[in-house]
């Protein structure tokens, strides 16, 4: 029986997908595997974990590079929420076009009125106010073209726009779903100069910490509109209420408030709604449920951020499935099969792949593992974690 710890509240149809042998609460100790959302993981608190799934994309409440050096596989769930971001960047685009926000406001300033032709004169008089703008014939400036921005790109040329397409790190699988209409450029600054409205899709890292900060900023047409539903830090929010206060930025939508950006007048905050839907949050928690359970009972991995990915299931004949995680340094698949061989052991399938940190290793057998050969493996210099999956029906 494996042991699932929860940290956050998991979407129960995703979590309905583990077996009844699994036991799976928040109050798990030792957990096998941990699943969580926003909630901070700190791999030196858990000493029995496996892995660690994130029921979303951004990992940066895991101690990721903790988790690497003692073994912890550590998964995300890109794409899952694609379509809920994608909607509600033009939800709120929407709004900012064409001032919804301040009519509303507008509107709701007159329910003290009970004559509703005052209230009628009152709008008249008052609505030129919030005239806005529509998108079509707009440039769209998209930076990042994963799944969220491939969509979000795509939905621009939907509604008429004009779409310039940047990534950092472009992946075919990707790419391969951008509708050909949209104009790739292999630089920043292209993708942002002439747009009319900027939407950043890129992961948090140390390359895209503030990548639109001031710089870039004074490069943008005047009166443009910024969107962040990607990680706080992919703007230089200091360099973004500048650009805003300067007349440069005309609005700033953000689903990262903090006390600055709420009190200004020009930035339009949602709290963190970008995945708040019912379905991506079952989406995340069906393709989190199914790493976990892939990594436990089979080794397998598939959208880890720290683990190369490894997607070889064992055969009919396989008894024992030894795994082998290694520092990635010369010569550990040698030292690594020396072992195996020298008990008297063969090799039915082996497979290793590498992400230049970590060497993973899936060595089969179609016996039973002897005695001390576990042992044996974790002596190894630079092996990191060793496990024994263990197939008696096969």
């Amino acid at each position: 029986m494996y042991r699932i710890q929860t940290l956050n509240n998991i979407s129960p149809q995703g979590l309905k997908h583990f077996p009844e042998s699994y036991s799976v609460s928040s109050e798990n100790a030792l957990p096998d595997a941990v699943l969580v959302r926003s909630a901070p993981v700190d791999t030196d608190a858990i000493s029995s974990m496996l892995c660690i799934a994130r029921a979303g994309a951004g990992v940066n409440n895991i101690t990721v590079e903790k988790a690497t050096a003692k073994g912890v596989c550590v998964f995300n769930t890109p794409g899952a929420n694609a379509n809920a971001v994608a909607e509600l960047v033009f939800i709120m685009l929407g709004i900012a076009a064409r001032k919804i926000h301040k009519g509303l406001e507008f509107t709701q300033s007159l329910a003290a009125e009970t004559d509703d032709k005052v209230i009628a004169e009152k709008m008249e008089k008052g609505k030129s106010k919030y005239s806005g703008f529509e998108l079509m014939g707009k440039t769209l400036g998209v930076v990042g073209l994963g799944k969220i921005g491939v969509l979000v790109a795509n939905a621009g040329l939907d509604r008429g726009m004009s779409v310039v397409g940047y990534d950092p790190f472009p992946t075919v699988a990707n790419v391969h779903y951008l509708n050909s209409r949209v104009d790739i450029t292999h630089k920043l600054e292209d993708a942002i100069r002439n747009a009319d409205v900027i939407s950043v899709h890129v992961p948090l890292s140390d390359k895209t910490r503030n990548l639109i900060d001031s710089k870039q900023l004074q490069k943008l047409k005047d009166g443009v509109i910024l969107i962040n539903y990607a990680r706080k830090g992919v703007y230089d929010d200091t360099a973004v209420l500048d650009a805003l206060a300067s007349g440069k930025v005309n609005t700033y939508i953000t689903d990262f408030p903090t006390h600055d950006l709420i009190v200004n007048d020009k930035v339009i905050c949602t709290p963190h709604l970008g995945a708040s839907t019912a379905e991506s949050e079952e989406n995340c928690a069906l393709m989190a449920v199914k790493q976990v359970r892939n990594y436990l009972e089979y080794g397998v991995i598939a959208n880890s951020v720290n683990f190369p990915g490894v997607e070889v299931f064992p055969q009919e004949s396989t008894r024992t499935r030894l795994v082998v995680i290694n520092r990635d340094v010369p010569g550990m698949i040698a030292k690594i099969t020396q072992v195996v061989g020298a008990a008297g052991l063969n090799i039915q399938a082996l497979t290793n792949e590498s992400n230049g940190k970590i060497g993973y290793n899936i060595i089969d057998l179609e016996c039973d593992l002897p005695a001390g050969l576990e042992q044996s493996l974790v002596r190894i210099e630079n092996v990191v974690r060793v496990r024994v999956l263990k197939y008696p029906g096969k």
